[in-house]
């Protein structure tokens, strides 16, 4: 058994969640999240969501813990929300909205436009002395890291002076230069 898949999950006020079959709908006051639950049983008890393991194998056990931090991150997500901060590192590196469009200043040639989806909002803070911070806030976990992970893909920062994108409070590993 899984030691994550056996806790409970408690359901905030304001949230309902709908079991159809093997979908399991959130509703809350940030959106609407859906996932399928394939093997595992998922039952709502006396305000709090029950994810239950009918079998023993490995797999089973693996699939018990995924679908509950899933469901978990689901109720979080329509009750709370999730925000991911990047920062921009580097000399002329800058970072401006309109919309729901995020025009990058990266060192290249041209300046890179990424259109985001509307469940994910965004804002810039370029304050001066300041590196420009992108603000990224949605209701869906899974979305915004993997958007975050674009934004990041396109300067990873460097080991040396550390300059690109990175996700703000991130640690990273320096390498020392040449040694004279």
């Amino acid at each position: 058994m899984s030691r994550i898949g056996k806790a409970p999950i408690s359901i905030p006020q304001g949230v309902t969640i709908t079991i159809n079959d093997n979908i399991v709908t959130v509703k809350g006051k940030l959106g609407e999240l859906t996932q399928e639950v394939k093997d595992i049983a998922v039952k709502q008890q006396d305000g709090q969501l029950v994810v239950e393991n009918s079998g023993n194998s490995k797999e089973l056990n693996a699939k018990h813990g995924l679908y509950r931090a899933l469901l978990n991150n689901m109720v979080v997500g329509v009750s709370e929300g999730f925000t991911k901060e990047l920062e921009l590192v580097g000399v002329g590196y800058r970072a401006s909205n309109q919309g729901q469009k995020l025009d990058l200043a990266l060192g290249f040639s041209h300046n890179i436009v990424m259109e985001l989806p509307q469940e994910v909002k965004l804002e810039t803070i370029n304050e001066k002395g300041k590196n420009p911070i992108i603000k990224l806030t949605s209701h869906d976990k899974q979305l915004l890291g993997q958007i975050a992970a674009k934004i990041r893909s396109f300067r990873k920062p460097e080991p040396y002076k550390g300059k690109g994108v990175k996700f703000v409070g991130e640690e990273l590993r320096r390498k020392a230069g040449k040694s004279a």
